[in-house]
């Protein structure tokens, strides 16, 4: 069983933003910031979110259980509903169910902010590389 924390982070709204993965279990510790792209804080943390499950793929863990905590209400709501009406996060949930059918069991669930500050960490250092890679752009 791995536990997954991720979260985002951006600089305006929308803005260049970043992201955070903490991956906890099994004798496992790994913590992994990304750039991302100039998005809405929300689709930050979908964006996040597909990232994470990305990165479960390439480093071979689908056949884990994963539990993936959030404190985006908005993100754990639309994965547990699979259903919005945005349309800004329609091809988020529709690429989260297209990697989702690769792990046997994933679950998402919220937690508060304040249970989530590695992540929140990791998406600061995010951003850092994502304001840094949009100053060498300039």
């Amino acid at each position: 069983m791995l536990k997954v924390y991720i979260d985002a982070a951006t600089k305006g709204n929308p803005g260049p933003s970043g992201g955070g993965l903490m991956i906890t279990g099994e004798n496992r510790y790994i913590q992994e910031s990304f750039p991302l792209a100039i998005l809405t804080n929300h689709q930050a943390e979908f964006a996040m979110l597909i990232t994470a499950l990305n990165y479960l793929k390439e480093h071979v863990f689908q056949e884990e259980t994963i539990f993936i905590y959030t404190d985006s209400k908005v993100l754990a709501q639309t994965i547990e509903k699979n259903h919005t009406n945005n349309r800004d996060f329609q091809g988020y949930l529709a690429e989260f169910n297209r990697l989702a059918d690769d792990f046997p069991l994933l679950l998402i669930q919220w937690l508060p902010e304040k249970e989530n500050k590695g992540a929140d960490h990791l998406a600061r250092q995010g951003l850092q590389k994502a304001l840094k890679a949009n100053n060498h752009n300039k």
